[in-house]
């Protein structure tokens, strides 16, 4: 059965937890001001004095993402043109808390669903996505929901939007003549490095400028349509979204079909979710189905 909002928390995280692991592993960061900053489906997140964070997975499933950013995100980090928070200490399981987690600098900004990036970093962010779609080793890991073949998420796509069907109007025929347009485009290009999970709150903006990327967990080898579909999530002026597109260079008309497909995913997971529990959420999951329907006009 789905999942349909945000899990649970299967480890009780706090304030208190976070400073016995740092007094117990890293005790010169210990005497830091920690709060609690937010919490997302897989990890907790803590404030370490001014310059510093702590990512702590909060799921079973979440422990091996954190694994995979600690191990691959440093080995890509170099080429990317966008600062990202490569691990700067790593805690290992200790007291009642059961798996390893990050110390990682903190990036300014806020999330991009709280403040878009301005249309001008349209071409920034495309050659972000340049410098990060590059090979990806053989050992380099497989994400089984993210750069797959989308007739792998259809059975999930389409129960979700037939529940959604009852309770908006975005379902739309064009929407799903999209995704069906999606299915039959072949992938024409080969495996990259991905991000894997580029939504809003995993991108940091300033003044309208995308000042961080975080959030690796997803981190994987596949198709880049996956990551493409961040320009629907990002981005509300079509000239930006086009620009982007333009910027990135040779995509095409079925990558391009692809990327919708996958802006339909993370639209429909956010919008069926938020409805649930988080109002955030679905806002940024309606926005990607407008301005789909936006692009289609």
């Amino acid at each position: 059965m789905q999942q349909l909002g945000m899990p649970i928390s299967e480890v009780e995280i706090d304030v208190s937890l976070v400073t016995s692991l740092l007094q117990e592993q890293h005790p010169d960061l210990a005497q830091l001001p920690i709060h609690e900053v937010d919490a997302g489906w897989d990890n907790a997140i803590f404030r370490l004095g001014e310059d510093l964070s702590i990512r702590l997975p909060r799921r079973q499933v979440a422990a091996k993402l954190i694994e995979n950013e600690q191990t691959w995100l440093p080995q890509i980090s170099d080429r990317l043109i966008i600062p990202v928070p490569n691990p700067y200490r790593i805690g290992q399981p200790g007291g009642n808390y059961p798996w390893r987690w990050s110390v990682l600098p903190w990036l300014t900004g806020v999330a991009a669903d709280q403040q878009e990036p301005h249309p001008e970093q349209a071409k920034n962010f495309a050659l972000f996505l340049q410098s990060l779609h590059q090979p990806a080793p053989a050992d380099a890991p497989k994400n089984p929901f993210r750069g797959i073949p989308l007739q792998q998420r259809e059975v999930m796509l389409l129960e979700r939007m037939q529940r959604l069907e009852t309770k908006t109007d975005l379902m739309t025929p064009k929407i799903k003549n999209i995704w069906n347009l999606a299915l039959n485009a072949p992938i024409d290009t080969s495996p990259t490095w991905l991000h894997g999970d580029l939504h809003p709150r995993n991108v940091l903006v300033e003044d309208g400028i995308i000042t961080g990327i975080i959030d690796w967990g997803d981190i994987t080898q596949g198709d880049i349509a996956t990551d493409l579909a961040a320009i629907w999530m990002l981005f509300s002026d079509r000239n930006a979204r086009e620009k982007v597109i333009a910027e990135y260079g040779n995509i095409s008309e079925a990558t391009l079909q692809r990327a919708k497909g996958w802006a339909i995913v993370f639209g429909v997971l956010l919008l069926d979710t938020g409805l649930i529990d988080n109002t955030r959420h679905a806002v940024m999951g309606e926005k990607v189905f407008r301005r789909l329907l936006e692009d289609r006009e």
